[in-house]
């Protein structure tokens, strides 16, 4: 029951009432017995500033954010962690003491989920398509996991070109080439790993981001785009022709995880957040 010591938390975007991260959190929170509330805020763009230092002179323990936020609220951290450095966004805020700490719980979680899905990363080659907040926090956790190479196709070239070198700043030891799409067929033959991080497959009608081709047996394909209760285009077409699968709403549950674990010090119920989920 809510009462005076619950400890609250919040995703904001624009718009938000698709969000599925409230029922997945307060599941947790129930089913482990913890005095926490979880809502969904619609914050326009022009109000994020006021929006996050309200909910830190609220006394909110954090905050998730999405989208079109991630990198409009990383100027006003106190604090960011690595992955938010390197992405340039943040999706979860931890409050402490009115001090707003930064991190991006995005690349992490899908590491998470291809464990779960069997997928080894150590020593593979990884396509990634995009090179957005998503991507970059991907791309960091990747090379954490022990990549050997990873190959960048966006349609933004400097955009690409700037995400390698802040993976080479910060002393990531893949090997990092950035290409523009006109290479994505000749850089998908030689990767085991292909993750979609852009738009593509969010709307009914969306063009798949590479052609089936090369979505077949003995490659992971991942795609960060997640709809409920539907699978992606690519995700089918990956699916069906044999390849290992991770899809959105995977990565959505482990980035979870691990932003409950920030704002609670203790390991979520994630078979509570999954069930919520499905």
């Amino acid at each position: 029951m809510i009462g005076g010591k619950t400890k609250l938390l919040a995703v904001i975007g624009d718009p938000i009432g698709h969000s599925l991260s409230p029922a997945m959190h307060n599941a947790s929170f129930a089913a482990e017995g913890l005095d926490y509330v979880y809502v969904a805020l619609e914050v326009k763009a022009e109000d994020v500033p006021a929006a996050v230092r309200g909910a830190a002179a609220l006394g909110f323990r954090g905050l998730n954010v999405t989208m079109p936020h991630k990198r409009a609220v990383l100027p006003l951290m106190d604090e960011l962690d690595e992955g938010s450095r390197v992405s340039g966004a943040v999706n979860t805020v931890v409050i402490e003491d009115s001090r707003l700490c930064g991190f991006n719980t995005d690349g992490p979680g899908l590491v998470e989920a291809c464990r779960e899905a069997g997928i080894r990363l150590a020593g593979r080659r990884v396509l990634l398509l995009g090179a957005g907040g998503a991507a970059a926090s991907i791309a960091a956790a990747f090379c954490d996991a022990g990549i050997e190479r990873l190959r960048i196709v966006n349609r933004n070239v400097e955009r690409a070109r700037d995400l390698s070198e802040k993976l080479r700043e910060v002393g990531k030891r893949a090997e990092v080439e950035v290409h523009a799409p006109d290479a994505l067929e000749e850089e998908a033959l030689d990767a085991a790993v292909i993750v979609n991080t852009t738009p593509l497959g969010m709307r009914d009608g969306d063009p798949l981001p590479l052609p089936p081709a090369y979505l077949d047996e003995g490659r992971a394909v991942i795609d960060a785009v997640y709809r409920p209760g539907l699978e992606t285009p690519l995700i089918r077409h990956a699916r069906e022709r044999g390849a290992t699968v991770v899809t959105g709403q995977r990565m959505l549950l482990y980035q979870g995880v691990l932003a409950q674990k920030l704002w609670t010090g203790k390991q979520p119920n994630v078979e509570a957040m999954n069930r919520a989920l499905l």
